[in-house]
C-alpha cells in the first residue's frame, strides 16, 4: 500500500508535465499567428469572400428554388471548412520546424511523441476557432440571424472540426520533406473537398462514383454536422442535412483517432530518419 502511495504523485507529476509540454508547444503556434499578420488576413480575407460572394450569388438560384437564404447556407459550410483548412494548413509548420531544426530540439525534450503533435494540434485548434469567431461576427454583420442556441450547438462542432483538420493535416504532412511539396500537396488534397464537401451548398443525388469520392472526403462530415447544430428544429433541416448526425459524429471520432496515429507515427518515423 506505501508503494502505491508513493507512486501516484509521480503519475501526477508526469501527467502534468506532459499537460505542461501541450501548452508550450501549442502557445509557441498561438503566438507565431499573432506575429504572421499576413497569414491571418488571407486567413480571414478567404471565407468572407465565399460567403459575401459566392452566398450573394447562389442566393438567386439555389435560394429561390429551395427556399432556404444561400447566404446562411454557405456559411454554416464555410465556417466548419475554415476551421478544418486553418488547422490542417498550421500544420506545415512541423516540416518549416524540421528545415530549421527546432524539431530536434522538441525531440530530446523529455515528453512523449504523442505530445508533440498533440501540442502541434491543439496549437492551431486555438488559431482555427480564434479565426471562426472572425467568420462568426462577419456573418452577423452581414445579415445571418443566428440565436444563441444554434451558437451553444457550433461551439463543440467547431472544436471537432479544428481537431479533425489538424489530424489530417499531421497525417498528410508529416512524411513531406519541405515546405513548398507540403503547400503544393495540400492544395492537391484541400481543394477538392470543398468541391464534394458540399461547402457552399448540400450534395443530393451525386452519381454513384461521386457520391463514393464525396463520402471519402473527411471535411463532407465536418460541414454536415456544423449545418444540423445549426439547423436543428428548423423547417430547412431535411433538405440540408445529408448524413445522420450521430454518423458524422462516429465518423469524426474515427478518423481523428486513425490520422491522429498515423502522423505521430509518419511524425516519430520521419524525425528518426534525419
Amino acid at each position: 500500500m506505501s508503494t502505491a502511495h508513493v507512486n501516484l504523485p509521480r503519475a501526477g507529476g508526469r501527467t502534468t508535465h506532459e499537460l505542461s509540454a501541450v501548452a508550450a508547444i501549442a502557445q509557441r503556434d498561438v503566438i507565431k499567428l499573432i506575429r504572421d499578420r499576413p497569414r491571418l488576413a488571407v486567413n480571414l480575407a478567404f471565407p468572407i469572400l465565399l460567403i459575401a460572394g459566392l452566398g450573394s450569388v447562389l442566393q438567386s438560384t439555389v435560394g429561390q428554388s429551395t427556399g432556404v437564404d444561400a447566404v446562411t447556407l454557405a456559411f454554416t459550410g464555410v465556417l466548419a471548412a475554415t476551421l478544418f483548412q486553418s488547422a490542417a494548413a498550421g500544420m506545415i509548420s512541423i516540416v518549416e520546424d524540421r528545415e530549421n531544426d527546432f524539431s530536434r530540439e522538441l525531440f530530446v525534450a523529455p515528453v512523449s511523441r504523442l505530445t508533440l503533435v498533440t501540442g502541434k494540434i491543439m496549437g492551431e485548434t486555438a488559431v482555427a476557432l480564434g479565426q471562426g469567431v472572425c467568420v462568426v461576427a462577419f456573418a452577423v454583420a452581414f445579415g445571418v440571424r443566428m440565436n444563441a442556441g444554434q451558437l451553444a450547438r457550433m461551439v463543440p462542432v467547431g472544436l471537432a472540426c479544428c481537431l479533425l483538420g489538424g489530424a489530417f493535416g499531421l497525417a498528410t504532412i508529416a512524411a513531406l520533406p519541405n515546405q513548398r511539396s507540403a503547400m503544393q500537396i495540400f492544395q492537391f488534397l484541400i481543394i477538392p473537398q470543398y468541391v464534394l464537401g458540399g461547402v457552399l451548398v448540400p450534395l443530393h443525388s451525386l452519381p454513384r462514383y461521386l457520391d463514393v469520392l464525396a463520402r471519402a472526403m473527411p471535411l463532407q462530415y465536418a460541414v454536415d454536422l456544423n449545418r444540423a447544430a445549426f439547423y436543428l428544429g428548423r423547417p430547412a433541416y431535411g433538405s440540408v442535412v445529408t448524413t445522420a448526425p450521430l454518423l458524422d459524429v462516429v465518423v469524426i471520432g474515427g478518423l481523428f483517432t486513425l490520422l491522429l496515429t498515423v502522423g505521430a507515427v509518419v511524425f516519430d518515423h520521419r524525425e528518426r530518419a534525419r
